[in-house]
Formats: C-alpha cells, structure tokens, sequence
C-alpha cells in the first residue's frame, strides 16, 4: 500500500512539485454590466473588477416612456444597446424572469428583459442570470433582504456617496452578485488546480 505524502513525509530543501501560477480567467479583470430589466424603467449598473475591489463606473436607469407596449419595448432596446456601446462590457449579468402572482406582468417583464438581452447580443461579452434571491444572497447575505437592505450595501461594498436610485440599486447588486460568484469560481479553480 503506497502511502500519501503528508506533512510526515515533508524533507526540507527535496524538490517540491511546481504550482500552477497562470491566473485563472475568472480572476482577469473584466468590466461587469448588470442590468434589472422592466418594462418602464430599466436598471443598469457598470462595475469593473481585478484583483481588489469592485470598482463603480455608472449607473442609472432606462426610462421607458413609448404610448405603447412595442414603443417602451424599442427604447429598451436601443437604451441597452447604447450602453454596450458606450461602457464595452467583458461580462453582462442580468436578473432572472419571477412569475408572482399576476401572470400578464411577469410576460410583459420577460419581453423586456428579451429587448434587453438582444440589445447585447452584438457584443462577445457572457452572459449570466440570477434570481432575485441569488442576488439579495450575494449582495446583503440573506435572500430574504429588502430593497432598502440591497441598496444600503450595494453603497457600502462600491463606497458610494449619496442615494441610489431603487432601479440603479438592484442593477449594481446584480453586477456584484456575479462578480462575488466569478471571485468564488475562480477560488475553486484554484483550488481544484492544486495536486
């Protein structure tokens, strides 16, 4: 029965297997795009992140005024393209469609988020979804925290000065909610990298 070196059989000076010091892709710094998608007003928020700290670039909110269904849905679409555009996004998270209790508003959210997501598809950045409670998870550290929770901390973690607007607030907790995640991905890569 062969044995397994342990610290026992540890010899100083004896040559030691080489670890693996590429960094991990997860751990490249990439500008993150989140967005909270509605059909009047769509949050977004831009964070970049490397090795330190996620770092605040933008936020705001896409302000659907069309007559119409079709028309709000359009200015969605061309707000979104824009920002990619604007701010070249390496990764995009976006929030997961919910069906609540009333079936009509959770398929007009969907097509908003569908003129969201297709805003993006030009670009070569990945694409990532959550669900509110992996967001509220990520960000506060309970799936059961608010809104006024979610926007606290989104303030404290980007060391914002000032109020945040709800919309803005959820993009830029979607946006860290996957950086924290690309963080514990690159982590388990690592680590499953050592012998």
């Amino acid at each position: 029965m062969r044995r397994s070196a342990g610290w026992r059989a540890y010899k100083p000076g004896a040559a030691r297997p080489a670890l693996r010091t590429a960094v991990p892709p997860t751990l490249q710094p990439a500008r993150i795009l989140g967005l909270d998608p509605g059909s009047r007003a769509t949050g977004f928020g831009v964070i970049d992140v490397g090795r330190g700290e996620p770092r605040y670039v933008a936020s705001g909110t896409i302000r659907a005024t069309g007559v119409d269904f079709p028309a709000r849905l359009k200015e969605i679409f061309v707000g979104v393209a824009a920002l990619v555009a604007e701010y070249q996004p390496d990764e995009i998270a976006i929030e997961r469609v919910f069906v609540n209790r009333n079936p009509d508003s959770a398929l007009k959210l969907g097509q908003a988020r569908g003129a969201a997501l297709s805003a993006t598809f030009q670009s070569t950045a990945s694409i990532h979804e959550y669900s509110p409670r992996e967001v509220k998870l990520g960000v506060v550290g309970t799936g059961a925290a608010d809104k006024s929770q979610v926007q606290k901390m989104v303030g404290i973690l980007l060391a914002l000065e000032g109020p945040l607007g709800a919309d803005a607030a959820d993009a830029l907790a979607i946006a860290l909610c996957h950086a924290h995640g690309r963080a514990a991905r690159a982590a388990m890569s690592v680590a499953g990298a050592l012998p």
